[in-house]
Protein backbone atom coordinates (compact mmCIF):
# COMPACT_ATOMS: atom_id res chain seq x y z
CA UNK A 1 0.00 0.00 0.00
CA UNK A 2 1.48 3.34 -0.65
CA UNK A 3 0.21 6.63 0.95
CA UNK A 4 0.97 9.50 0.53
CA UNK A 5 -0.23 13.39 1.00
CA UNK A 6 -3.79 13.03 -0.37
CA UNK A 7 -4.11 9.61 -2.10
CA UNK A 8 -4.03 5.98 -0.11
CA UNK A 9 -3.58 3.27 -2.82
CA UNK A 10 -3.29 -0.45 -3.36
CA UNK A 11 -2.85 -2.54 -6.21
CA UNK A 12 -3.60 -5.66 -7.35
CA UNK A 13 -1.35 -7.45 -10.81
CA UNK A 14 -1.32 -10.91 -11.73
CA UNK A 15 -0.59 -12.22 -15.46
CA UNK A 16 -2.64 -14.31 -17.46
CA UNK A 17 -2.61 -17.87 -16.74
CA UNK A 18 0.06 -19.61 -18.29
CA UNK A 19 2.09 -16.32 -19.31
CA UNK A 20 5.05 -14.82 -18.32
CA UNK A 21 4.77 -11.20 -19.41
CA UNK A 22 1.75 -8.90 -18.61
CA UNK A 23 0.40 -6.94 -20.66
CA UNK A 24 -1.37 -4.35 -18.59
CA UNK A 25 1.46 -1.96 -17.51
CA UNK A 26 -0.02 1.37 -14.86
CA UNK A 27 1.87 4.17 -13.40
CA UNK A 28 1.28 6.68 -10.52
CA UNK A 29 2.45 9.37 -9.33
CA UNK A 30 1.38 12.14 -6.45
CA UNK A 31 3.02 15.26 -7.17
CA UNK A 32 2.21 18.86 -4.89
CA UNK A 33 -0.46 19.62 -7.43
CA UNK A 34 -2.34 16.77 -8.42
CA UNK A 35 -2.37 12.90 -8.49
CA UNK A 36 -1.92 10.97 -11.74
CA UNK A 37 -2.99 7.01 -12.55
CA UNK A 38 -2.80 5.22 -15.63
CA UNK A 39 -3.38 1.84 -17.09
CA UNK A 40 -2.39 0.51 -20.15
CA UNK A 41 -3.68 -3.01 -21.34
CA UNK A 42 -1.49 -3.97 -24.59
CA UNK A 43 -3.65 -5.80 -27.70
CA UNK A 44 -3.15 -9.55 -26.97
CA UNK A 45 -1.12 -10.67 -24.52
CA UNK A 46 3.17 -11.33 -24.10
CA UNK A 47 5.98 -9.44 -24.73
CA UNK A 48 4.56 -7.33 -27.74
CA UNK A 49 1.74 -6.27 -25.39
CA UNK A 50 4.00 -5.86 -22.52
CA UNK A 51 6.34 -3.07 -25.18
CA UNK A 52 2.81 -1.30 -25.81
CA UNK A 53 1.74 -0.68 -23.03
CA UNK A 54 4.93 0.31 -21.47
CA UNK A 55 5.72 2.90 -24.32
CA UNK A 56 2.53 4.87 -22.89
CA UNK A 57 3.32 4.43 -19.14
CA UNK A 58 6.44 5.83 -19.73
CA UNK A 59 5.14 8.89 -21.72
CA UNK A 60 2.56 9.28 -18.43
CA UNK A 61 6.08 9.27 -15.97
CA UNK A 62 7.46 11.84 -18.32
CA UNK A 63 4.43 14.16 -18.59
CA UNK A 64 2.43 13.73 -14.88
CA UNK A 65 1.49 17.61 -15.52
CA UNK A 66 0.11 17.54 -18.63
CA UNK A 67 -3.62 17.29 -18.88
CA UNK A 68 -5.91 14.66 -20.11
CA UNK A 69 -6.49 15.55 -23.78
CA UNK A 70 -2.67 16.47 -23.58
CA UNK A 71 -1.37 13.13 -22.66
CA UNK A 72 -3.55 10.61 -24.65
CA UNK A 73 -2.58 12.65 -27.52
CA UNK A 74 1.64 12.05 -27.05
CA UNK A 75 0.40 8.48 -25.36
CA UNK A 76 -1.05 7.86 -28.77
CA UNK A 77 2.34 9.48 -30.66
CA UNK A 78 4.12 6.82 -28.87
CA UNK A 79 2.10 3.91 -30.42
CA UNK A 80 3.76 4.62 -33.64
CA UNK A 81 4.27 1.70 -35.38
CA UNK A 82 3.72 -0.83 -32.52
CA UNK A 83 0.69 -2.75 -31.37
CA UNK A 84 -2.53 -0.77 -29.68
CA UNK A 85 -3.71 -0.21 -26.29
CA UNK A 86 -6.69 0.19 -24.36
CA UNK A 87 -5.82 3.24 -21.92
CA UNK A 88 -7.23 4.47 -18.91
CA UNK A 89 -5.79 8.16 -16.92
CA UNK A 90 -7.03 9.52 -14.03
CA UNK A 91 -5.93 12.56 -12.56
CA UNK A 92 -6.85 14.75 -9.50
CA UNK A 93 -5.91 18.03 -9.32
CA UNK A 94 -5.24 19.18 -5.43
CA UNK A 95 -5.54 23.04 -5.57
CA UNK A 96 -9.26 23.13 -7.41
CA UNK A 97 -9.98 19.90 -5.92
CA UNK A 98 -11.33 18.05 -9.13
CA UNK A 99 -10.83 15.12 -10.96
CA UNK A 100 -11.09 14.10 -14.84
CA UNK A 101 -10.87 10.93 -16.09
CA UNK A 102 -10.96 9.30 -19.79
CA UNK A 103 -11.20 5.27 -20.89
CA UNK A 104 -10.22 4.21 -24.23
CA UNK A 105 -11.32 0.04 -24.68
CA UNK A 106 -12.24 -1.90 -21.64
CA UNK A 107 -10.57 -0.11 -18.87
CA UNK A 108 -13.24 0.07 -16.50
CA UNK A 109 -13.48 3.68 -13.69
CA UNK A 110 -15.71 3.16 -10.82
CA UNK A 111 -16.30 5.45 -8.55
CA UNK A 112 -17.72 5.61 -5.24
CA UNK A 113 -18.61 8.25 -3.16
CA UNK A 114 -18.49 8.16 1.09
CA UNK A 115 -21.82 7.17 1.44
CA UNK A 116 -20.99 4.85 -0.97
CA UNK A 117 -23.08 6.02 -3.79
CA UNK A 118 -21.21 3.86 -7.23
CA UNK A 119 -21.16 5.34 -10.69
CA UNK A 120 -19.22 3.94 -13.29
CA UNK A 121 -17.84 5.42 -16.32
CA UNK A 122 -18.86 4.16 -20.14
CA UNK A 123 -15.67 3.61 -21.73
CA UNK A 124 -15.07 5.08 -25.82
CA UNK A 125 -15.05 1.90 -28.16
CA UNK A 126 -11.88 1.35 -29.40
CA UNK A 127 -8.15 1.79 -29.01
CA UNK A 128 -5.15 3.98 -29.50
CA UNK A 129 -2.66 3.13 -32.41
CA UNK A 130 -1.07 6.42 -32.95
CA UNK A 131 -4.22 7.24 -35.48
CA UNK A 132 -6.18 10.37 -34.30
CA UNK A 133 -8.91 9.80 -31.92
CA UNK A 134 -11.66 11.90 -30.47
CA UNK A 135 -11.87 11.47 -26.94
CA UNK A 136 -14.52 11.91 -24.01
CA UNK A 137 -12.92 13.71 -20.59
CA UNK A 138 -15.12 13.16 -17.25
CA UNK A 139 -14.70 15.73 -14.89
CA UNK A 140 -16.31 16.42 -11.35
CA UNK A 141 -15.43 17.09 -7.62
CA UNK A 142 -13.61 15.19 -5.58
CA UNK A 143 -14.45 15.26 -1.58
CA UNK A 144 -12.80 13.10 1.13
CA UNK A 145 -13.39 9.67 1.72
CA UNK A 146 -14.24 8.98 -2.24
CA UNK A 147 -12.91 6.09 -3.81
CA UNK A 148 -11.58 5.46 -7.35
CA UNK A 149 -11.23 1.85 -8.63
CA UNK A 150 -9.93 1.16 -11.82
CA UNK A 151 -9.32 -1.84 -13.90
CA UNK A 152 -8.16 -3.78 -17.09
CA UNK A 153 -10.50 -6.58 -18.27
CA UNK A 154 -9.14 -9.20 -16.56
CA UNK A 155 -11.21 -7.94 -13.91
CA UNK A 156 -14.94 -8.93 -13.67
CA UNK A 157 -16.84 -5.88 -11.85
CA UNK A 158 -20.17 -7.37 -12.00
CA UNK A 159 -19.04 -10.02 -9.50
CA UNK A 160 -17.06 -7.50 -7.94
CA UNK A 161 -18.74 -7.50 -4.43
CA UNK A 162 -18.80 -3.28 -4.27
CA UNK A 163 -21.10 -3.22 -1.00
CA UNK A 164 -18.49 -2.45 1.62
CA UNK A 165 -15.97 -0.35 -1.05
CA UNK A 166 -17.17 2.81 0.49
CA UNK A 167 -15.95 1.66 4.43
CA UNK A 168 -13.19 -0.64 3.75
CA UNK A 169 -9.89 0.48 3.01
CA UNK A 170 -8.02 0.49 0.03
CA UNK A 171 -5.70 -2.78 0.94
CA UNK A 172 -8.59 -4.70 2.39
CA UNK A 173 -10.62 -4.31 -1.01
CA UNK A 174 -7.84 -5.39 -2.80
CA UNK A 175 -7.26 -8.24 -0.72
CA UNK A 176 -10.98 -9.26 -0.96
CA UNK A 177 -10.40 -9.22 -4.50
CA UNK A 178 -7.35 -11.69 -4.31
CA UNK A 179 -9.42 -14.00 -1.95
CA UNK A 180 -12.07 -13.97 -4.24
CA UNK A 181 -10.80 -14.24 -7.69
CA UNK A 182 -7.06 -14.35 -7.44
CA UNK A 183 -7.00 -17.69 -9.07
CA UNK A 184 -9.13 -17.08 -11.84
CA UNK A 185 -7.01 -15.41 -14.43
CA UNK A 186 -8.66 -15.76 -18.15
CA UNK A 187 -6.65 -12.32 -18.74
CA UNK A 188 -4.07 -10.43 -17.51
CA UNK A 189 -5.08 -8.27 -14.27
CA UNK A 190 -4.88 -5.02 -13.02
CA UNK A 191 -6.79 -3.32 -10.13
CA UNK A 192 -6.26 0.13 -8.44
CA UNK A 193 -7.58 1.27 -5.22
CA UNK A 194 -7.60 4.60 -4.41
CA UNK A 195 -8.83 6.91 -1.43
CA UNK A 196 -9.08 10.55 -1.48
CA UNK A 197 -7.87 11.55 1.78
Amino acid sequence: MDEANHISLDVYQKAKKGNYYCGDSYFYKETEEAFVCAIADGLGSGEMARESSQAVMNIVEDYPHLTIESLVNKCNEALVGKRGVVLGILRIDFPSQSYSYSSIGNIGVIMVSPEGKKSRNIPLAGYLAGFPRKLRVTRGTVEKGMKFLMFSDGVNDRRFPLKRVHTDDVTSIIEQYKELYGQVRDDDTTLIVMEYL
